[in-house]
């Protein structure tokens, strides 16, 4: 069994789901791999310039595998996991110069490496449509579901609303300045919906700063607290604690806090595109993201309908229990040993 090297420029970097991916499976795999890492962090050009000149030469002509969407263009012996296409789909979503970089080096790279993985069917898809490969060369694994994630004790609960300030009775979104996360599609939902949603409160972890300036609100609606970044000793209980969790997301290429919220027991409204079908099933309430009406009726269905949030409860927990990070390991171990094999 050939030792697998790793890219571990991801170790650098603050915890995203790209991170938490990367570490998860580094976890499982033990001492088949050896991490390669910078020695301090790099952020920017000065990160992609480790990676495709120094990388290479400690790699030498052992294997690779690159878990963190790029990799050095020089090894041909190298698998990559890009997690999604969203900067070929949509580079206006991105800044100019990360979206050409990115779209320069995403094709070469996927032509290069002898295996690609990703997370869905769907980014499997747009990878080969815009990489221009051959399927058998794409491994579509899907990411797992932290087996912390469970229904909170009520003690938890209202340590962390103390913690935080919030309201007895909130709603949960997680999003970011992004675009794709469509916060500006929530915010108008919202604000649609909260004359039926009585003293509810919609929390939305991720944002900070200005947000409301950056999507078109000149002030933050009221009834929604922007709780910035939450540590992730806190996710359970905050999503635990939530009457519903709101990701109506333009674009994903998994879609991993919705099962999170799901394993949780927390009811889930969420997007009908991209991704997000393909890892919730019928297991949470699907609207056209692009319609804040839309969004605005999920939530008031969720809010009024007892007997719709018992289901969704007890079809999340069954869904989410379906992906682990034991079985993507499993899977994303066999297709590395293909790949070392084939190369």
């Amino acid at each position: 069994m050939e030792l697998i090297l790793v890219n571990g420029r991801f170790v650098t970097k603050a915890v995203t789901g790209v991170q938490r991916y990367s570490s998860e499976l580094v976890s499982r795999f033990g001492d088949r791999i050896r991490l390669l890492a910078p020695a301090r962090s790099l952020q920017g050009i000065q990160g992609h310039l480790w990676e495709q000149v120094v990388l290479p030469a400690r790699v030498g002509s052992g294997f690779l595998w690159s878990p963190g969407n790029t990799g050095p263009l020089a090894l041909s012996r190298q698998a990559v996991t890009i997690h999604d296409a969203a900067t070929l789909d949509h580079p206006e979503w991105f800044s100019g110069k990360f979206a050409a970089l990115y779209r320069f080096l995403l094709p070469k790279l996927m032509r290069r490496a002898r295996r690609v993985i990703t997370v869905s069917e769907f980014s499997k898809q747009r990878l080969i449509e815009h990489g221009g490969i051959s399927p058998d060369r794409v491994c579509a694994i899907p990411n797992g579901v932290d087996a912390r994630f469970r229904p909170a004790a009520p003690e938890a609960v209202a340590a962390l609303r103390r913690k935080l300030g919030l309201a007895e009775d909130y709603a949960l979104a997680v999003g970011s300045l992004e675009p794709r996360k469509n916060l500006r599609g929530l915010f108008q939902a919202w604000q649609i919906a909260q004359p039926r949603l009585g003293g509810m409160e919609l929390a939305v972890a991720g944002g900070s700063g200005k947000i409301f300036s950056n999507i078109g609100f000149e002030r933050l609606p009221a009834g929604i607290r922007l709780l910035g970044y939450v540590e992730d000793a806190d996710l359970v209980a905050l999503y635990g604690g939530a009457r519903m969790f709101v990701y109506p997301s333009l674009y994903e290429g998994f879609g991993l806090p919705p099962l999170e919220a799901m394993s949780c027991g927390t009811p889930v409204l969420t997007s009908n595109v991209t991704s997000l079908p393909e890892a919730v099933g019928d297991a949470a309430l699907a609207v056209n993201p692009t319609d804040p009406e839309a969004i605005a009726d999920g939530m008031i269905r969720l809010a009024e309908d007892g007997a719709l949030c018992g289901e969704l409860r007890s079809k999340g927990r069954q869904r989410a229990g379906q992906f682990t990070w034991e079985c993507s390991a499993e899977a994303t171990w066999q297709a590395l040993q293909e790949a070392a094999a084939d190369s």
